[in-house]
């Protein structure tokens, strides 16, 4: 497979009319349904609800084109909120177009690096932790605007223990207006999916092949301007809110600011990878095709870098959208084509209508996403039948990512998991002597001749168990070692340093040191550093039968 094949050209090989007709059909309902969400993900994250669309069409359009995928939908999505939140608070928007263009250097470089595969050895309970984490802040952070919260003036609520504080502090101010408002979105957006499955015919249909969170926008429009109902929208916070197309603007890299967002950009990376790869995987078994995961994160790399020049926000394969783009018959990459120009288009001549959108509605389709995305059933699940180790992965990560960053969560979540990792293996790795018969199925018929000493090793020989493989006994009558490595795997230099000792130690006492069956990957170890050269191959025999008869032959000799 190719490292950089985009999937729009080798699609247009069969393309059809009908299949032009579909993705059409496909890339207006994607559309539609990332309107609202590209709106509020933009809220969320700190930034003004156009920098939402911007991402949406610059980067959706851009990835569509170049990506590896057939059906993958790119935008704005919830994994970001809480990274691009605190980059904005800390550093501005300058600093957050650096830092998405320095993410989508490092996508792009992944990307001719051949990584895509590597994405797979990200632990599932990182992930499932800060995406659990990324939830409970979204959630946190739009409980002001749901109640219509009213923060004392001075109010520095920008971290997730802030945020907590602040509300308690102004509990007392919640506004009744906002609240009805908002329950009524959340109302529409539990029980419109819940008419779409029920079977009520047509009206079914209908109710499935319109989004719940455009009947949540369309109704909460009417309720203010109708009602007597007044409440904050879109436009009374973002009164400069603009409809025209972006302009582009090439950010001053400096080196301070760089050295500042530069963790932040590989976090965005690194979730823009996992999340558009894991997306492709989704899609891939939903509709037959086979992505290029590569050519993805190239594709994704672009996106992000044009993102961040038309000052959008950063972006990555949309799971939700990519689903519905597959339902609704999408199967080229016309159709995320289709779903931002159609995004343009809203962006260009309907912006005043967003303006009129309430906030509680805004927060009630946050409350949605993060409710979607946290996959709790799959957090308890792993907290009930995992070993010890998973779970105390899953919590730290999911703890890091509510109290302090997706930063700190990802990179103490990965520390860990690796330590843990080396500690299961340390475990499951052991040395055996053998004493007269071994009791292994296999070695039933063999006998230890006497006079040798046979240790079987059975598990990966490397740094965290170093200790084990130097507590070989040589005793005073001793005159052959054999050391059977027909269930080692893998050997590390601290491994092939303490058999350097074990091999001085034999030689230092007249003692013969055998080894038996040695895999691939140690015995290319051992040749590359010179041990196998100075053991001598003599002493290497391909299974333990050989290595006991030459034991036997080196006792008659000596005796």
């Amino acid at each position: 497979m190719k490292t950089f094949q985009p999937k729009l050209f080798t699609t247009f090989k069969n393309y059809s009319g009908s299949k032009l007709a579909n993705d059409l059909v496909a890339g207006v309902i994607v559309a539609i349904i990332a309107l609202p969400l590209s709106i509020a993900l933009a809220i969320a994250s700190g930034v003004s609800p156009e920098q939402g669309l911007y991402t949406a069409v610059i980067a959706g359009f851009v990835i569509a084109f170049l990506g590896g995928s057939s059906v993958n939908i790119s935008g704005p999505t919830a994994a970001f909120a809480t990274i691009v939140a605190g980059i904005v608070a800390t550093h501005g928007l300058s600093g957050l177009t650096i830092a998405t263009c320095l993410a989508g250097i490092i996508l792009i470089l992944m990307g001719i690096c051949r990584l895509g595969g590597l994405i797979k050895y990200i632990p599932m309970t990182i992930t499932t932790g800060f995406t659990a984490g990324i939830a409970v802040t979204i959630i946190i952070g739009q409980i002001k605007d749901f109640l219509g919260l009213t923060f004392a003036p001075g109010t520095h609520a920008i971290e997730t223990g802030e945020k907590v504080e602040a509300i308690v502090r102004s509990i007392g101010t919640v506004n009744l207006h906002a609240l009805i408002v908002g329950a009524v979105g959340m109302a529409i957006l539990i029980l419109w999916p819940m008419l779409a499955k029920a079977r009520l015919g047509v009206f079914s249909k209908i109710c499935s092949k319109i989004p719940p969170s455009i009947i949540a926008v369309i109704v909460g429009i009417l309720l203010v301007q109708l009602t007597p109902l007044k409440v904050n929208t879109i436009g009374s916070l973002y009164p400069e809110l603009s409809s025209g197309f972006p302009t582009p603007s090439i950010p001053k890299f400096d080196f301070a600011t760089v050295k500042a967002v530069l963790p932040s950009a590989f976090t965005i990376a690194i979730l823009a990878a996992i999340e558009s790869l894991l997306s492709c995987v989704v899609s891939d078994g939903m509709c037959g095709d086979k992505h290029n995961s590569n050519t993805e994160l190239i594709a994704q790399g672009a996106g992000n870098i044009c993102s961040g020049i038309f000052g959008g926000i950063p972006a990555t394969g949309a799971i939700a959208r990519t689903a519905a783009n597959v339902k609704n018959g999408g199967r080229s990459p016309v159709a995320g084509i289709v779903h931002a120009v159609v995004l343009l288009l809203f962006l260009l001549v309907l912006m005043p209508v967003a303006k009129m959108i309430p906030m509680p509605i805004i927060a009630a389709i946050l409350f949605m996403v993060a409710y979607n995305m946290s996959e709790w059933r799959h957090f308890v699940s792993i907290c009930r039948f995992s070993p010890k180790s998973d779970i105390l992965v899953l919590v730290v990560t999911f703890v890091l990512t509510v109290v302090f960053d997706l930063v700190v969560a990802i990179a103490v979540g990965l520390i860990l998991a690796c330590v843990l990792f080396m500690k299961r293996m340390s475990d499951v790795t052991s040395v055996r002597r053998w004493h007269g018969a071994p009791d292994n199925a296999d070695d039933h018929e063999k006998t230890v001749p006497p006079h040798v000493v046979v240790y079987e090793i059975n598990g990966p020989m490397f740094f965290a168990d170093a200790d084990k493989f130097l507590d070989f006994h040589l005793e005073e009558d001793t005159m052959v070692v054999i050391i059977r490595m027909s269930k080692v795997p893998s050997i590390d230099a601290t491994a092939m340093k303490n058999l350097r000792i074990l091999r001085a130690a034999c030689q230092a006492h007249g003692v013969r040191l055998i080894f038996s069956h040695v895999n691939d990957q140690p015995m290319t170890v051992m040749q590359k550093s010179g041990f196998y050269k100075k053991v001598g191959a003599e002493n290497f025999a391909l299974n333990i039968d050989e290595a006991l008869e030459m034991a036997q032959k080196q006792v008659d000799n000596k005796c």
